[in-house]
Parts: C-alpha cells; structure tokens; sequence
C-alpha cells in the first residue's frame, strides 16, 4: 500500500453471454475460465485484493472457490447487455470505500483473456505512474488505412480511414495502429471516476504493447478453442511486451 491507498484487482463477468453461453465458468484448460485471470492477480504481489463483480451465483462461487473476494452480486442495472463494464467497476471501488478502503489504482482484468502473462502484469503494472489508465494493445490483422472498407456516402466502398491524399498506398507506408485487447487496464482512481462521467476516451493514456498470440478475447466457441489450444501447446510467446513511448 502506498500513501494514498491501495493497488487492487477487478474481474467483472456477468452470467449473460450471447456468444458462449456460460463462458466465464467454462472448463479451459483444466480450471474455470475465470480463475486463470484469478489466479493470475492473486499471484501479482503488488495487488493487495482481488474482487470479482457479477450478478451471477455460480460465477461468484466459483470465485470464491479460486480465491477472490466476491462482496455482493452486481446490481441488475449494472448486469444488462447495455451496461458498460466501467459504471460496475466504479460501483465496486465505491462499495469497498464505504467501508474504509482506500484506492490508489485498480487492475482490471477480463476474464476472457485467459493468455496474458506475468510479464505483461509487470509490465503494465510498470507503467502506472505515467498516465491516467494503462491499457493494452496489440498489432490488429488488418489496418484501417489500407484494407478497411465501408460504404461510401454516393455509393460503392471506400476507406474507412483515408489518407490525407485519398489514396491508398503501399502497407508499409501507412500509420501502424493497434487495438484495444481487453487485457489489461490500470486505473488510477481518479480516472475511473472521470472515464465514467465523461467517457472512456477523456482520460490520458499510456499504452501497452502485447503479442498478437496473448491477445485474444474469448467471444465464440472458435475464440476459445483457438486460446485454450495456444495455451495447452505452449504457444503464447515468450516475447515481453512494451510501452509504445519506448518505441518512439
């Protein structure tokens, strides 16, 4: 703990899920899908508490069962299809709070990234002081300024995300992006509040670079058993991930 409070861990999993039913307490690789994230905080020794937010019982036993600390089951506001992740995060913060906690930051963790590492824990975790939020990223298969198309306004397609020029050029001279992997994310508490109040995208950033092969979000029944084979063969890559300030 520091001065001004301490360094805890979310997993937010709802009981409702549209591509996978049940995916969160899905065997994979020999334990609940929610409890490699678990274990996984449990085993970082910066976080001091490891809090699972879900309006599912199940689910929350199974948490229990692996070591996370589960104080109510989510309101049913906080649990519907539309509900964002950040209002029930904050509710939880709030709800530890009122009972005498103090928090510096928050790890979130989404339980359906089962591949991230320790090294990109650390790593994250590394970068905390620099920014409001860390988040990680990785390299997208595909690049808005050379393959992404949509319907263009008089008809036909065009680029989803045109050049100055309006052309499109060669791949290795357009702007390198990344996405957004749902990984990790390290909130200062602070910039939970604000991201919350005035959305995700008002609050200063620093993110992380993860492998394409530690990056994928179990959403479908092919999400998973493409992860759970990466993990169960070993191939998740023993490459570190970085910080892009350091690459600039």
């Amino acid at each position: 703990m520091t001065a001004s409070g301490a360094l805890i861990a979310t997993i937010c999993a709802r009981g409702g899920s549209k591509g996978l039913p049940r995916k969160n307490v899905l065997p994979f690789a020999g334990l609940p899908l929610i409890a490699h994230s678990i274990r996984q905080a449990l085993a970082c020794p910066q976080i001091e508490g490891v809090y699972v937010s879900t309006d599912d019982e199940e689910i929350a036993q199974v948490a229990r069962d692996h070591g996370a600390q589960v104080p109510y089951l989510r309101p049913a506001e906080l649990a519907t299809d539309s509900a964002g992740k950040l209002p029930a995060i904050e509710h939880l913060a709030a709800h530890l709070e009122a009972g005498g906690a103090q928090i510096a930051a928050i790890v979130d963790l989404q339980p359906t990234s089962p591949l991230r590492s320790a090294h990109d824990l650390q790593a994250a975790l590394a970068l905390r002081d620099r920014a409001g939020l860390v988040v990680s990223v990785t390299q997208p298969s595909h690049n808005p300024y050379y393959t992404l198309v949509e319907a263009a306004p008089e008809g036909g397609l065009c680029l989803s995300k045109p050049l100055a020029s309006g052309q499109a050029v060669a791949r290795q001279a357009v702007p390198e992006v990344w996405g957004l992997n749902g990984a990790i994310y390290v909130w200062r508490r602070d910039a939970l509040t604000r991201a919350v109040r005035d959305g995700f995208w008002s609050v200063d950033m620093c993110p992380l670079v993860m492998p394409r092969e530690r990056s994928i979000d179990i959403d479908d029944r092919l999400d998973f058993d493409t992860a759970e084979w990466l993990f169960t063969s070993g191939r998740t890559g023993a490459a570190t991930p970085s910080s892009l300030e350091s690459q600039t």
